[in-house]
């Protein structure tokens, strides 16, 4: 089992990826194999709307989002981290996440666990976590809870540290990502199945 962590600071070592660390450690020590993405600081499209990819699975755009997807395809499970931007998710952030939960095949994602978590100095957290937490409901995936809210404090790593209620929800996070990758394989070993999609049914509003 894998988990893929997604850093969507622009620091790399910053305090999005001490949280992410956290959990990833967590993970390990609970047989689950980690790895952390770190999405960078170079410009990261929104989407476009050229729709190429309902043809092709794959983004028009090259900036990371297909080396994403091809690395998320494999994987069992997702925890997607963002500093607050102006009580949001990072831009760069923002803009990987809409192409990449919109340009990828569904069962990349779906009935796959996911989690957000967030960091800030002080406040817009919820916010950023309620955002963060719509792109897994609406790819058909379990949202991984934890103790409280996923976010830790700090405006830099040495501060996180002191946080250390957001540093435990990290761990309890983890420890709930593991349960939930263990418990999804035993029902699949048991033989219970996945759900049966239904065909799509898209109702617009303005006829």
């Amino acid at each position: 089992m894998k988990v893929l962590l997604v850093n969507g600071s622009p620091n790399a070592n910053g305090c999005t990826n001490r949280a992410l660390k956290e959990v990833a450690e967590t993970l390990e020590i609970n047989g689950v194999e980690t790895e952390i993405y770190h999405i960078g600081k170079k410009p990261i499209s929104g989407c476009i709307a050229c729709y190429s990819c309902f043809k092709t699975g794959k983004c028009s755009i090259s900036d990371g989002v297909n080396e994403f997807i091809q690395k998320a395809d494999n994987a069992d499970g997702f925890v997607l981290g963002s500093p607050v931007h102006y009580a949001a998710l990072s831009g760069g952030m923002t803009s990987f996440c809409d192409r990449l939960f919109f340009a990828s095949p569904s069962d990349v994602f779906a009935y796959k666990p996911a989690a957000g978590v967030i960091s800030a100095r002080r406040g817009g957290t919820t916010a950023a976590f309620d955002q963060i937490n719509k792109y897994f409901t609406i790819r058909s995936m379990p949202v991984v809870s934890s103790q409280y809210w996923n976010m830790v404090h700090g405006s830099n790593p040495e501060e996180v540290e002191q946080d250390l209620e957001g540093l435990q929800t990290m761990r309890t996070l983890g420890k709930n990502m593991a349960w939930m990758l263990k418990s999804l394989e035993a029902g699949r070993v048991a033989g219970i199945e996945r759900p049966v999609k239904e065909e799509r049914v898209a109702t617009n509003f303005i006829r």
